[in-house]
């Protein structure tokens, strides 16, 4: 199977710009996630896909594979599109590796390529077990819902589900609450019919694509990690970073 992993990159963030190209530890952050993303032993290839001349110009200096898309583009799976279409015509899956996490375990990669095993899974991501109950009600950390199947029936903001009788505070005793892992992937049929979609109203209401997918019909499997994810949204998470170092 061909899978190719693709990191989305973009100089102009709202909340950071120039995120892609900050140093942490000697190297740029976009680097970190390419190096880390190589040693996936799934993936036989990587490729920034980046609409900023100076991320394409950093990455060809540090040797890595690079492809200019648009400006345009609303999310990472609309770019991870326009890379794979420009890249790679005999691709069977494509792996959306989150640019913002200089540490990304290559295990995580390896788990979510694995879904595809099953010739009918469409999308895949990763959930992790939580622990703490701030990020339980934080708004800028999904949570996830399962079925027995293994595949995600519901992303939120808010804390789901909703736990009657108890405490907020003492939720996490109650049940067994999931957090969203920010890497998707998906087969090159269904990338192309998912990026054909129009937005829906979940998605608009939370401001989760994924919400588009399932309300189309589509099933997400997932895939339960041990590892931990950290994301850098904005100047103040590089403190987080200060253990990985």
């Amino acid at each position: 199977m061909n899978i190719v992993g693709i990191i989305p990159s973009r100089f102009a963030s709202t909340r950071f710009p120039g995120k892609p190209l900050i140093d942490i530890g000697g190297k740029t952050m976009i680097q970190r996630v390419y190096e880390q993303a190589s040693k996936s032993k799934s993936l036989n290839k990587v490729v920034v896909a980046t609409d900023d001349l100076k991320i394409e110009q950093h990455v060809k200096s540090f040797g890595g594979n690079v492809v200019m898309t648009s400006e345009a583009h609303q999310s990472g799976t609309d770019r991870c599109f326009e890379a794979i279409n420009k890249i790679s015509a005999d691709a069977d899956v494509v792996i959306n590796i989150q640019g913002d996490e200089p540490f990304i375990h290559p295990e995580q990669i390896d788990l979510v390529a694995s879904c595809f095993i099953n010739p009918e899974v469409q999308i895949a991501t990763l959930v992790k077990k939580m622990s703490s109950v701030e990020d339980l009600f934080s708004n800028t950390i999904m949570k996830v819902v399962m079925n027995k199947k293994g595949e995600g029936i519901y992303f939120s903001r808010q804390a789901i589900p909703y736990i009657r009788g108890k405490e907020p505070k003492d939720w996490l005793n109650h049940f067994t609450f999931y957090k969203h892992i920010g890497i998707y992937a998906y087969t090159v049929k269904t990338l192309k019919e998912i990026t054909a979609l129009p937005q829906s109203s979940l998605e608009l209401a939370e401001s989760l694509e994924q919400l588009r997918w399932i309300e189309n019909g589509y099933k997400i499997k997932v895939e339960i990690t041990d590892y931990e994810s950290v994301s850098v949204d904005a100047p103040e998470d590089l403190k987080k970073l200060a253990k990985y170092m």
